[in-house]
């Protein structure tokens, strides 16, 4: 494995990006569950595999169904609340993964890229034990601002924005033959990353909603209470409906969700496919 020299500071609950989820974690897995579009590009990108690390591998989401899954999970807090018949969660973080060169067919990482403290480290790892695809699921930072969230906390959108790193740095650290794809999000999506509630703005009035959205620990409260107030008051006169309304029965959203698909470290990385 990679010899770094710098190993990520890790808080009491064993969390080692910047969001302690010993803190917010509870309940996570009530709000995120894995969407099953975003499911079936996972398994499409895997292809024929049989062998499978998740890294940051959270609750268990979008884990296929069949393979022989070893996931990695360095919180205590999420590795409690995977269901009783996951593998269970090796505790490790990306940028020092114990395992040897290429002893995966595929490796997997969703939605976790921007919590770890050295996305070089943690892609290249991830590389090394790689026989074959590395998919990663993230947020393109560029594209967030295109949720109406932005009217309402745009703190939250741009704590996001500064979190994700940009998809040409994950292309780079991958290296090889790298795809990028957009991938639309559902009306009724039941991964609830904010994006996932585009047409049901009453569901983020929830706080366990926001709290499954690491970036709301980061903003101030009075940025919370400043979104619920507004965002309740809107929808109440019914000025949310009048300027958003036809995004309640839009079956999609083409908004910051991509899939990134490296398939070889051999050849050089292209940038087709971005939406």
């Amino acid at each position: 494995m990679d010899d770094h020299t710098n190993i990520p500071h890790r808080s009491s609950d064993g969390s080692a990006g910047d969001a302690d989820y010993g803190s917010i974690g509870a309940g996570y897995s009530k709000y995120r569950q894995p969407e099953p579009a975003f499911a079936e590009a996972i398994d499409a990108a895997l292809g024929d595999v049989a062998t499978l690390l998740n890294v940051g591998a959270g609750s268990g989401s979008y884990e296929p169904i069949g393979l022989d899954v070893t996931p990695v999970e360095p919180s205590a807090a999420m590795r409690a609340q995977r269901p009783p018949n996951a593998a269970p969660a090796i505790d490790a973080v990306a940028e020092h993964l114990p395992f040897p060169d290429l002893a995966f067919d595929a490796s997997l990482a969703s939605f976790t890229v921007h919590q770890w403290q050295d996305l070089g480290a943690g892609l290249r790892e991830m590389r090394r034990v790689t026989r074959g695809p590395v998919v990663i699921l993230t947020c393109d930072p560029a594209a967030l601002s295109r949720s109406w969230l932005n009217e309402y906390a745009p703190e939250v959108i741009e704590t996001e924005a500064q979190r994700y790193p940009a998809i040409t740095d994950i292309q780079d650290a991958l290296g090889g033959t790298v795809r990028v794809t957009t991938l639309p999000i559902p009306l009724h999506c039941v991964d609830g990353f904010s994006e996932a509630y585009y047409g049901r703005p009453e569901a983020l009035l929830d706080p366990g909603a926001r709290r499954a959205n690491s970036a709301w620990s980061f903003v101030d409260t009075r940025v919370e209470e400043r979104f619920t107030r507004a965002l309740r008051a809107d929808l109440e006169t019914g000025s949310w409906d009048a300027r958003h309304g036809h995004l309640r029965t839009q079956a999609t959203f083409d908004g910051s969700l991509r899939i990134i698909v490296a398939t070889s470290s051999g050849e050089r990385s292209t940038r087709s496919g971005e939406a």
